[in-house]
C-alpha cells in the first residue's frame, strides 16, 4: 500500500510503501471487541471490598423480643438491614484478569491500524522537527497536518522534547512505537506516526513468512 508522507510543516515529501499485513488487514469486528474488552478489564485494580455481618463491629446481643412485640424479628445491630449493619451481597477483592490468545492480540491491533490507514486517519511525518519542547510547535505540527485535537504521536522510541510539547495540549498522547495499543487508537481519532515508527510497527507486528521444514530424501 503507499501512503503519503509529510514534513512537519504538511507538506507532501513522498509516498513510502507500507506492508499490507500490517496495514492492510479487514477488519475483524469480535476480535477487535473482544481485546479491548480484555484490555479494560486488566485495568481492573478489583480491590473495593464490603464487611460482611461477621466483620462489623457491634454487639451480638438480640434487640428485642421475638414475639408479642408487633414488630419485625430482628437480630443484632450487625444485621444488614439495619444502618451501620455488614453488607448482605457487597463486593469484595477480586482479578478481572482476561487472556486472550496472542494471535488474536496481534490481529486485533492491526485491524485497528489498518481501520487508521483505509480511513485516511494516519498521517505519516519524515520527522517532528522538535529539537526542544515546544507546546505552540507541536500544536503547529498538528494543525498543518489536519488532524485536529484527538490524536495520537506515535515515535520509534519514547522523545523527551515530542512527550513534553505534547502533554499540555487536551486530547494529545504521545506513544512510543512498541507500546500502541487496541483501546488507545479507538480512543482518539487520528494517528500521526514517523517513518521510523511505522518501520518498528511493521517489525513487531508483521505476519513473518513461515519457514518449511528440509526434507531429506534417502
Amino acid at each position: 500500500m503507499q501512503v503519503q508522507v509529510h514534513d512537519f510543516k504538511g507538506g507532501i515529501t513522498g509516498q513510502m510503501e507500507i506492508r499490507d499485513d500490517v496495514f492492510g488487514v479487514p477488519f475483524n469486528e469480535a476480535v477487535v471487541h473482544q481485546a479491548l474488552v480484555m484490555q479494560l478489564a486488566n485495568r481492573r485494580l478489583g480491590t473495593v471490598e464490603t464487611k460482611r455481618r461477621g466483620e462489623v463491629r457491634g454487639s451480638t446481643r438480640k434487640l428485642f423480643a421475638q414475639k408479642h412485640t408487633g414488630r419485625a424479628r430482628r437480630g443484632d445491630v450487625r444485621s444488614p438491614l439495619l444502618r451501620g449493619g455488614g453488607v448482605a451481597f457487597g463486593p469484595h477483592p477480586r482479578s478481572y484478569r482476561q487472556a486472550m490468545p496472542k494471535k488474536m492480540r496481534r490481529l486485533a491491533l492491526r485491524c485497528v491500524l489498518s481501520a487508521k490507514a483505509n480511513s485516511g486517519e494516519l498521517r505519516i511525518v519524515d520527522k517532528l522537527g522538535l529539537d526542544e519542547p515546544r507546546t505552540k510547535g507541536m500544536l503547529g505540527i498538528l494543525l498543518a497536518l489536519g488532524v485536529g485535537t484527538s490524536v495520537i504521536v506515535a515515535t520509534m522510541e519514547a522523545e523527551a522534547s515530542v512527550v513534553k510539547s505534547a502533554r499540555n495540549l487536551p486530547g494529545v498522547k504521545t506513544a512510543p512505537a512498541g507500546l500502541l495499543n487496541v483501546a488507545d487508537l479507538l480512543s482518539y481519532r487520528a494517528l500521526v506516526m514517523t517513518v521510523d515508527a511505522v518501520r518498528k510497527v511493521e517489525e513487531l507486528w508483521g505476519q513473518k513468512p513461515v519457514q518449511k521444514a528440509a526434507t531429506s530424501v534417502t
